[in-house]
């Protein structure tokens, strides 16, 4: 018996959580365009550190806004899973995009250690504060849908760095304009530098992860086979796998042995789902129902009632008919 189960939950609005990217995603670009004119005005390194930063926003931001759309559109016959796994293309190649602007951050930085350039403090101040004005605004709109909605959840923690980055370009700039220190540029762009460069590897790994249908961090294999193998009804588990169609939408697939032919039920595979989602947060799973002997299944624990099952099994053929039994799909093939 292979079942495809949901366990449907209400879901929230996703045209509101849309809309919000958009705003930031228009807030952000312009914002990122005035830094960028403003850090090369000023010759501040640290500003232009810190828009670069936020250019990196504006690419995660517009992967957000491209996946809250066509997380809207439908699959297809050939795209079975529709077109998510483009956001996890796209985000390797802004991972990589990170990278190489953080190594230009840090070699400029280098080629000014000992010659320190003249930045106009004063200027790199006030760009900075409207800076972080932006970033302000940024993250409290994105703060009221990320609570329940994990694409503007990541958005909203990456905006949420770029106001650490404003900080460090406000305090450059304070330093420079009272004390003159211009070193304070260099450091300054260093450690913003150092901040893209770990941002970059994280979402360079998490989106490997997911094109390896990695397990996902958040959960645990370990823990999903104890909740499985707790269930009453359930004698073993085999051939399990959990991945990530895209982030948030992960999936699993299980071949779970039931002790009887009485549990041979779709009513199992409906508690097994949700039993997931509770636990696991896990709302896309197959799950194929399979009594001890079949599949070529060994288990010594299922192995003392082999004898009474298998006497019973043409009995069961003959119950279960062939086709769907209360929308479950029947498979009495090897998978």
């Amino acid at each position: 018996m292979t079942a495809h189960h949901h366990c449907h939950h209400p879901d929230p609005s996703k045209s509101d959580h849309l809309q919000t990217l958009i705003k930031v995603l228009a807030l952000t670009t312009l914002y990122m365009v005035v830094e960028f004119v403003g850090g090369f005005m000023a010759n501040s390194l640290a500003l232009i550190a810190d828009a670069g930063h936020m250019l990196t926003d504006v690419g995660s931001l517009a992967l957000a806004v491209f996946a809250a759309w066509f997380a809207q559109q439908p699959a297809t016959p050939t795209k079975t899973y529709g077109y998510y796994r483009l956001e996890i293309l796209a985000a390797c190649l802004n991972g990589v995009f990170l990278v190489l602007i953080s190594g230009y951050v840090v070699w400029e930085a280098i080629e000014r250690i000992g010659h320190p350039e003249v930045v106009q403090g004063p200027l790199m101040l006030v760009v900075a504060i409207g800076g972080f004005l932006v970033n302000a605004v940024a993250a409290w709109l994105l703060h009221q849908g990320s609570h329940d909605n994990m694409n503007v959840r990541a958005a909203f923690l990456h905006v949420l760095s770029d106001l650490l980055g404003s900080v460090g370009a406000i305090l450059a700039g304070f330093l420079i304009w009272q004390y003159q220190w211009y070193s304070a540029d260099i450091v300054i762009s260093i450690f913003i530098a150092a901040m893209i460069l770990y941002n970059a590897v994280r979402l360079l790994l998490e989106a490997t992860n997911v094109l390896l249908e990695g397990v996902p961090d958040h959960i645990s294999i370990t823990e999903v086979m104890h909740v499985l193998e707790n269930i009453e009804e359930v004698c073993a588990v085999h051939d399990l796998h959990v991945w990530s169609i895209t982030l948030g939408q992960e999936a699993l697939s299980a071949h779970v042995v039931v002790n009887s032919r009485e549990h041979y039920q779709p009513e199992l595979v409906d508690r097994i789902q949700c039993k997931l989602q509770d636990h696991f947060g896990l709302n896309h799973c197959t799950i194929q129902l399979e009594v001890p002997g079949q599949h070529h299944y060994h288990d010594l624990t299922c192995a003392q009632q082999r004898p009474i099952l298998e006497a019973h099994m043409n009995d069961a053929r003959d119950e279960v008919p062939d086709g769907m039994v209360d929308g479950v799909a029947l498979d009495n093939h090897p998978s």
